[in-house]
């Protein structure tokens, strides 16, 4: 496939932004590695906040999420972050996304995500991007963030301050 035909530009970037979506409950150094990889590969990306509005669940609402991504990823002009309800593909074509950029840990992420991104390409013929993790953030997972948190132990070489931060309060019983 030609460039053109990919919807690259001639700078060797996609026209308009591209999305990452996530839980990001909560955003982690895996999370803002794949961030900083697509800043760097597209130029531009939107951090998107995905919740499902008929569901309660995550530890952080999905405007307190938001609000932890923006203050983990100081300093990145052409990162934007906003939330989004329903499907990714929804979520890709709201923001004007020229592509969905999604990170991979492992094989069995691989597998996952690659399904996700036929099927999504079937849909709407939005195309994903993988970008595999820094080998030293492969092992990085929200939810074991939480649950180590929740037992008092240190984090602070998981997340970004702000995250530290707020599962600190959360767990010491404040907000």
């Amino acid at each position: 496939m030609n460039a053109d035909a990919a919807g690259i530009t001639g700078t060797g970037r996609a026209p308009g932004p591209v999305l990452i979506p996530g839980s990001f409950d909560p955003i982690h150094l895996g999370h803002i590695d794949v961030v900083d990889q697509a800043l760097e590969l597209f130029g531009e990306v939107v951090v998107g906040v995905l919740y499902n509005p008929e569901k309660q669940s995550g530890m952080f609402t999905p405007d307190e999420r938001a609000d932890l991504v923006a203050a983990s990823l100081p300093g990145r002009p052409g990162v934007s972050v906003r939330t989004f309800s329903g499907l990714a593909v929804q979520a890709a074509a709201d923001a004007g996304a020229a592509f969905i950029v999604k990170g991979v840990r492992n094989a069995e992420d691989f597998l996952i995500e690659h399904q996700m991104a036929l099927t999504n390409h079937s849909v709407t013929g939005i195309r994903t991007v993988l970008v595999p993790c820094a080998a030293d953030r492969g092992f990085i997972s929200s939810r074991y963030i939480r649950e180590i948190a929740s037992r008092g132990e240190r984090i602070s070489h998981l997340v970004a301050e702000p995250v530290a931060a707020a599962l600190a309060a959360r767990f010491s019983g404040s907000s």
